[in-house]
């Protein structure tokens, strides 16, 4: 993986320590800085329980707000089931396990796993 440039890093840096802080579950990181131009990474993490998940996304935005940072926004905190964190050059995924499984972003945003995505009726 390239480097991200520094600002990217802090954001990222600062996202990865606020969900280990809470014992975040299979976080992953994605570069898809060759998918698309919203993000540079994306970060996809599991919370056991729709309140864990709300603690996480809520320690994210703590804990970039502390390293200066404004995040652009935040969706589905209320019921908590997948929460998203736009902070510009990072997107942080926060999900219920099952969630995850059912929209499956790792297949999605992981470069040539499309290749496998087949239309319907095909």
């Amino acid at each position: 993986m390239n480097e991200f440039d520094s600002t990217t890093q802090q954001l990222l840096d600062a996202s990865l320590a606020a969900l280990a802080d809470l014992k975040a579950k299979d976080v992953l990181t994605i570069d898809v800085r060759s998918l698309t131009g919203l993000a540079d990474v994306m970060v996809i993490a599991s919370g056991t329980s729709s309140r864990h998940v709300k603690s996480l996304a809520d320690n994210v935005m703590v804990k970039v707000k502390e390293a200066g940072f404004t995040p652009l926004g935040q969706e589905g905190e209320r019921d908590g089931e997948w929460i998203l964190i736009d902070l510009a050059g990072v997107i942080v995924h926060v999900m219920l396990p099952s969630t995850r499984a059912f929209y499956d972003l790792e297949r999605l945003w992981t470069p040539g796993a499309s290749a496998h995505i087949t239309a319907p009726g095909a």
